[in-house]
């Protein structure tokens, strides 16, 4: 039998433009591709079993605590504003993974 889950790659593009965060797990799986640290790198890096079970096409991630590394980029960035910066950064990709995993599962 085969699975009703298909790649997120095979949704439209404009359909996953359409998600919440898709700017940051765009932005994340390319710096990722390039070995970029940035934040949205980090932010992918977080969910990435999440979104890769989702059929997003994640690339391996380098090793290392990417929560840590996040949350230290923004401190840098942000000072005592890192908390709720990561916090929101973190919602936004959870929240496209959970729209990528609805139409994934359809």
């Amino acid at each position: 039998m085969r699975s009703k889950r298909r790649s997120i790659n095979r949704v439209d593009t404009a359909l996953l433009r359409s998600f919440p965060g898709h700017e940051i797990v765009e932005r994340g799986v390319a710096d990722l591709v390039a070995s970029v640290d940035s934040q949205a790198a980090f932010a992918v890096a977080l969910a990435a079993d999440r979104l890769r079970a989702a059929g997003v096409a994640v690339p391996a991630i380098p090793p290392g605590r990417p929560a840590h590394q996040l949350y230290l980029r923004l401190a840098a960035e942000h000072g005592d504003d890192a908390h709720s910066r990561y916090r929101a950064l973190v919602f936004r990709v959870v929240s496209f993974a959970r729209a990528a995993e609805h139409a994934s599962a359809r």
